[in-house]
């Protein structure tokens, strides 16, 4: 994986032109005339250039500047020594744009003209003639300069972008990888949720038909056991039994097959809850009259067996529990909700150890699926009361 862009051809050009620029006249001028100092000054500028850009000091600004002042002071007294060496200024001329901070660079390209035009030796030339050489190597240089210099930031900003897009495209791999990886838990979550809530569904059935029913059977049983005496008692009591255990299981086949209710199988919800609350009746012999209240219409299947489910856990818990003479059931259309009352007489209880018992759990947890509303209100020896409230969900 790359680390980011590199070196833009100029950065690759700009540190190697002094060397072409100094050592070609200087190869030329000791074949014309062996000077040892034209040598000494050559190796010198050359080991400078090299010791001062290679081991990079020369991007310090102050350093720089000494860089700069001590080349062009090599520089000229080679032009000095002989006037090929003129053919170094453009060197200077790069370097000082190359190296110089802002508007230093142009103080180096005045200072580089000036060197130039003072330090080559030509007889004869007026001092308006020089004055013209220098504005007109200043000019041209500047233009030169200024032009290197544009492309030189235009390069340095394209490296900068193309390092920001880099970095961008490694976060955006990052963050595709954290994507991948986080669906990957949400999907392992939700298979984890959905095992969960099937199991919760499950308990909850097998609570409200199986347990409900058993419960009712062992009461029949227990009460036929006290008839014995009473042959028809006895066996209105197993015919009881017999009907209970035949409907528990049909509810416990519907259960499997996350089928409706058999009560709403064929009926409104009012007519379902009315027809539970007559069973439980007939089986306890506790009056349990159902008033309807607002406009009756069909509900989402699950709204409804909802309903249904919380009655029948409510009845049950009456007989097991409260010891009540009379129980009342409310059903209550309203526009957007719709709300199941059961209130006995019973015995009541302790609200705050409701916890305990898995037919309250069981409900709140059927409302709160639906994001409805389960409340309880009971003291000892006050009754109880529910309250089951959730949307009015239309049936599809």
């Amino acid at each position: 994986m790359s680390n980011g862009p590199g070196p833009s051809r100029w950065d690759r050009v700009w540190p190697v032109l002094p060397y072409l620029f100094i050592l070609l006249p200087a190869g030329a001028s000791l074949l014309q005339h062996w000077r040892l100092d034209t040598l000494a000054l050559t190796l010198f500028a050359v080991g400078w250039h090299w010791g001062m850009v290679a081991t990079g000091w020369v991007r310090k600004p102050a350093v720089a500047v000494v860089y700069f002042v001590v080349l062009l002071a090599a520089i000229g007294a080679l032009v000095s020594i002989d006037s090929l060496f003129t053919v170094a200024g453009p060197a200077a001329f790069i370097q000082s744009f190359a190296v110089l901070p802002r508007w230093w660079a142009y103080a180096g390209v005045m200072a580089t003209a000036g060197v130039l035009v003072s330090m080559r030796s030509e007889p004869g030339r007026s001092p308006g003639q020089l004055l013209y050489s220098f504005l007109v190597a200043v000019l041209v240089a500047s233009a030169i300069g200024f032009v290197v210099q544009t492309i030189s930031n235009q390069n340095e900003s394209r490296r900068m972008m193309i390092a920001q897009l880099q970095e961008t495209g490694a976060k955006l791999a990052a963050l595709a990888e954290e994507n991948a990886n986080l669906q990957a838990q949400l999907l392992t979550q939700s298979r984890a949720a959905g095992v969960l809530d099937e199991r919760q569904r499950m308990a909850r059935e097998i609570h409200d038909t199986i347990a409900q029913g058993l419960t009712a059977i062992v009461t029949q049983i227990e009460a036929a056991e006290e008839e014995l005496d009473d042959v028809a008692a006895a066996r209105a009591r197993l015919d009881t039994v017999r009907t209970l255990a035949r409907d528990s299981l049909k509810e416990a086949r519907r259960s499997v097959q996350a089928l409706r209710p058999a009560p709403l199988a064929g009926s409104q919800l009012p007519a379902a809850v009315q027809d539970v609350a007559d069973k439980w009746t007939r089986a306890t012999g506790v009056p349990a009259p159902l008033s309807v209240t607002g406009d009756a219409r069909p509900l989402h299947p699950e709204v409804e067996a909802t309903l249904l489910r919380v009655a029948q856990e409510a009845l049950a818990n009456v007989a097991k529990h409260a010891s009540a003479g009379r129980v009342a059931l409310t059903l209550s259309y309203m526009e957007d909700v719709v709300v199941l009352d059961v209130r006995d007489d019973g015995a009541g209880f302790t609200p705050s150890g409701e916890a305990s018992g898995f037919g309250l759990i069981s409900m709140r947890q059927r409302v709160t699926r639906l994001a409805g509303d389960f409340q309880i209100e009971s003291a000892p020896g006050e009754g109880t009361g529910i309250s089951a409230t959730v949307p009015a969900i239309p049936a599809e």
